[in-house]
């Protein structure tokens, strides 16, 4: 099942279903205004959205043609956004350019923040970037949405909690977080607002790639309308959605509605290019002793999606330009 939020004038958007292809939508308001008040209620609300799926790929419910322009991300403002860094790839080129060394849990411990989550871009929105000093980044990422999750949920039990997957824009201010980094206490200034997919799907929706939570397909993202990168998003996790969930619940529980991203896609074959800037600009760094690539200047575009084996855009496109 293909979910989606369309913007109607209203802060959290109207609810509607998308067929597989991402062609046709039906209004699904009735069954719940937004997508949160869905996820409040999920037990009783995903039978009747599973309902007005099918009846519309039966063709037995009015449709509307897709239009993403018109959409928000599924969820416009979530009540907590937390991202990880679950590729190790990434992580180890970051602080090499940075001349940092990894943590020594690296392996064992996941690195997460929590991002700012009371305003997010929708997915064709342009990207602020008021000042270019600040080093202005993508990062395609892919991200789940919970329902309500328990202080210490079992890893095996994660798997319950999982009700929506997506992809993401986490955009970054690359130049900010060093500064940050130094005070030891997280990121605030460098990592403004995030942008997700059109549409948010359920994991069966995934078949046989969603596998004991890893995606395992290509993460695309075209820059400036040229191939920037297609690594795969599965192999390479080394922490799964699983493991995130699990070692954030250590302390705490989460509400129906909270967003965990991967973090940045990475592989360590160069081949299959890169998911951000600042993973091109360190393998420069560390090849050449220099960075030439510039980060993202008024203009610029990112798209990111990713396709099924099928040849399904499953997430549909997110498409920026820079202000």
């Amino acid at each position: 099942m293909k979910l989606a939020t369309i913007n109607n004038g209203t802060r959290d958007g109207q609810l509607i279903v998308v067929t597989k292809d991402g062609a046709l939508y039906a209004d699904a308001s009735d069954i719940a205004p937004n997508l949160q008040s869905a996820l409040d209620e999920w037990e009783t609300m995903e039978p009747k959205l599973q309902a007005r799926s099918a009846a519309l790929a039966e063709g037995s419910v009015e449709s509307h043609p897709v239009d993403t322009t018109q959409f928000y991300s599924p969820l416009p403002r979530a009540y907590e956004w937390i991202d990880g860094s679950a590729y190790i790839n990434h992580v180890v080129l970051v602080r090499k350019a940075r001349n940092a060394e990894p943590p020594a849990t690296l392996e064992t411990d996941p690195l997460v923040y929590q991002g700012g989550s009371g305003v997010l871009l929708s997915p064709n929105q342009d990207i602020p970037n008021p000042d270019p000093s600040w080093g202005l980044d993508f990062e395609s990422e892919v991200a789940v949405i919970l329902n309500d999750t328990p202080q210490g949920v079992a890893k095996e039990k994660v798997k319950d909690h999982i009700k929506l997957v997506m992809i993401v824009n986490d955009v970054s201010l690359r130049n900010l977080i060093p500064a940050e980094l130094k005070k030891n206490f997280g990121f605030v200034q460098s990592k403004p607002a995030t942008a997700f997919s059109p549409f948010a799907v359920t994991p069966d929706e995934l078949g046989d790639a969603w596998i004991d939570g890893r995606l395992h397909l290509p993460l695309y993202t075209e820059y400036n309308g040229e191939r920037f990168g297609d690594p795969e998003a599965g192999p390479e996790m080394h922490f799964s959605f699983f493991d995130l969930v699990h070692h954030l619940t250590k302390t705490r529980r989460f509400t129906a509605g909270t967003i965990i991203g991967s973090g940045t896609v990475s592989n360590v074959d160069r081949a299959r290019g890169s998911s951000c800037l600042a993973e091109v600009r360190m393998i420069e760094k560390i090849d050449t002793g220099e960075f030439k690539t510039p980060f993202m200047k008024s203009g610029d575009t990112v798209k990111i999606e990713m396709i099924s084996k099928s040849g399904e855009n499953i997430f549909g496109t997110i498409s920026q330009k820079v202000e």
